[in-house]
């Protein structure tokens, strides 16, 4: 009789105690900061990721220090069907010490959506999904789901930049934002990295949604080479990308392939990497006039406004359609590589009247929250307009004022002052290239 008691004792309380383990796992489950714990790995996102069961997308995600350290992921959202967006963090830890089985703890979390006023009136904008839970402190991986259950069908991004930095591999990178309608102007690609390398840039970035056979050449050369890093931008595969920044000319879902998005996710991706980061398209080139390198002129610059990181540099055309009439650079072995030659166009057109000029940027990225193209939407520190003379665009492409005969334009011949050096490392970059035999 006292056996059978014992065991009727022992079936309760072994089934009391299944009980108690599943009321607590369903009290994790529903509350608010839900864990779940998966064998393996979560899959790694690629750059582009569609956030499940919605029509967002999320590229690539980052510890920020300075907003007590939040993870901020970098996305594209549809701004009219924004619903609420939940984080889940997760991070990796061994099963046991004899167990090389990898664990993954995941908790889920409401999101704060924070979407950059620029635009330009497209469906869908560049947006910071942020991250605040206190389980961000340890996350090695994020994901963005409508759902906060949904951990086992996502896909995850690694999170980018945990630990804050003081010295940097590189002190100037350039951020390309996007190549793209099989661009294949290799010629003035090749000139513009061969004068970048000789006032100062050490690393340049680039967004490729596509471009030509002869740029793809180039491209491989200047990776193997290491100043060059290619990022994969296939926006196209998801949304259809205007070419444009007029939703009224140039229809589509993102503005110009996704410019905004790609010069955000640059400045985050460099942030603990460059000192300073030039924020400019393929075809200009930020040239100090009165200085002999991009390190000289920002010495001088922070000196003088030590508070800043912000530094505009006006835009200044030189029409493709003027050239020099002497030929000195109109050399015969580049006449067969496709793009143009930019030592040939030394005229600069003048101000318009009561038209400012554009401006792209130099910063320093740790006081970079949002940037447009043109100018910061969040940031610290004053903003320093860099005076003409000092420094301005070189800015090759069709004229903004075609119709103005060449003697009314400016001669402009600062790249000729690098002839002896650069001149053999074009000739040498197309060689390796394989654009010239």
């Amino acid at each position: 009789m006292k056996k059978m008691y014992f065991r009727l004792l022992a079936g309760i309380c072994t089934f009391a105690a299944f009980l108690l383990v599943w009321w607590q796992w369903g009290m994790i489950k529903l509350d608010q900061h839900r864990l779940s714990v998966l064998p393996e790995k979560p899959e790694t996102a690629d750059i582009i990721t569609r956030i499940h069961n919605s029509k967002h997308l999320m590229v690539s995600a980052f510890k920020d220090h300075r907003r007590d350290g939040a993870i901020r992921v970098i996305s594209i959202i549809k701004r009219q069907e924004l619903q609420k967006l939940y984080c889940v963090l997760c991070v990796h830890a061994k099963a046991s010490s004899r167990d090389n089985e990898t664990l993954r703890q995941c908790v889920s979390s409401e999101a704060h959506v924070e979407l950059h006023s620029d635009h330009f009136g497209f469906p869908y904008g560049t947006s910071d999904v942020l991250c605040t839970s206190p389980s961000s402190i340890n996350a090695t991986n994020v994901s963005i789901s409508v759902d906060p259950n949904a951990i086992q069908s996502l896909k995850y991004l690694p999170i980018q930049n945990k630990e804050m930095k003081e010295s940097f591999k590189y002190s100037f990178t350039v951020c390309i934002s996007n190549l793209f309608g099989e661009f294949n102007n290799a010629l003035q690609f090749v000139q513009t990295m061969e004068v970048y390398k000789l006032i100062g840039i050490q690393r340049v970035v680039i967004y490729n949604t596509s471009c030509g056979p002869e740029v793809e050449k180039v491209l491989k050369h200047y990776s193997k080479e290491g100043i060059l890093e290619v990022v994969p931008w296939p926006i196209d595969k998801f949304l259809k990308p205007s070419p444009g920044w007029q939703p009224g000319l140039f229809p589509g879902d993102l503005h110009y392939y996704g410019q905004l998005t790609t010069l955000n996710e640059c400045i985050y991706r460099n942030m603990y990497q460059s000192r300073y980061i030039l924020l400019n398209d393929i075809d200009e080139i930020i040239m100090p006039y009165k200085h002999a390198s991009l390190g000289d002129l920002m010495d001088t610059l922070q000196k003088q406004h030590p508070a800043s990181g912000v530094f505009k540099i006006e835009n200044h055309i030189f029409p493709k359609t003027q050239s020099d009439d002497s030929g000195r650079f109109s050399l015969p072995q580049w006449k067969k590589v496709p793009g143009l030659n930019i030592l040939e166009h030394i005229y600069r057109e003048p101000d318009r009247k009561n038209i400012v000029n554009p401006t792209k940027m130099i910063i320093d990225p740790r006081r970079v929250e949002q940037t447009s193209v043109h100018s910061m939407l969040k940031h610290s520190g004053p903003i320093i307009n860099v005076p003409f003379d000092v420094c301005h665009i070189i800015h090759v492409r069709t004229p903004l004022q075609g119709f103005l005969p060449k003697d009314q334009l400016y001669e402009d011949k600062k790249l000729w002052e690098f002839e002896e050096k650069l001149i053999p490392n074009i000739n040498r970059a197309l060689h390796e290239s394989g654009l010239l035999l």
